[in-house]
């Protein structure tokens, strides 16, 4: 993704701003984020003594490049929608459909294990 020229990211961001659309008149975008390149990481290293280190050294086969919040009431709507990402973003990678739990800030951990799931 960061080897493409500037035209060729504006035409993806085209494609995927119209799923985007259809996504927020059905009340279903939350937060869409695009992450920085693995250059712009800093990572935190378990040990004794945690260790702060510049650069992607996680160990790790693939990157997240970004990730979208959405809520769905089942499985396969999340699919559908993967898939016309998919469709809207050329080249390799993917998606992964994922539920979440949700944290907020002031409501007790316990409540938010106890059922905050979102899809």
């Amino acid at each position: 993704m960061f080897s493409w020229t500037k035209a060729e990211d504006d035409a993806v961001m085209a494609r995927l701003d119209l799923v985007h659309q259809t996504l927020a008149a059905q009340g279903k975008l939350g937060p869409a984020l695009r992450l920085l390149p693995t250059t712009a990481a800093t990572s935190v290293r378990k040990g004794e003594e945690p260790l702060v280190l510049d650069g992607p050294f996680v160990e790790t086969k693939e990157q997240l490049l970004g990730f979208y919040v959405v809520d769905f009431e089942s499985l396969d709507e999340a699919l559908e929608t993967a898939k016309a990402l998919s469709r809207a973003n050329p080249g390799i990678g993917g998606y992964e459909v994922r539920p979440i739990r949700l944290f907020l800030p002031g409501q007790s951990l316990a409540h938010a294990e106890a059922g905050g799931e979102a899809r």
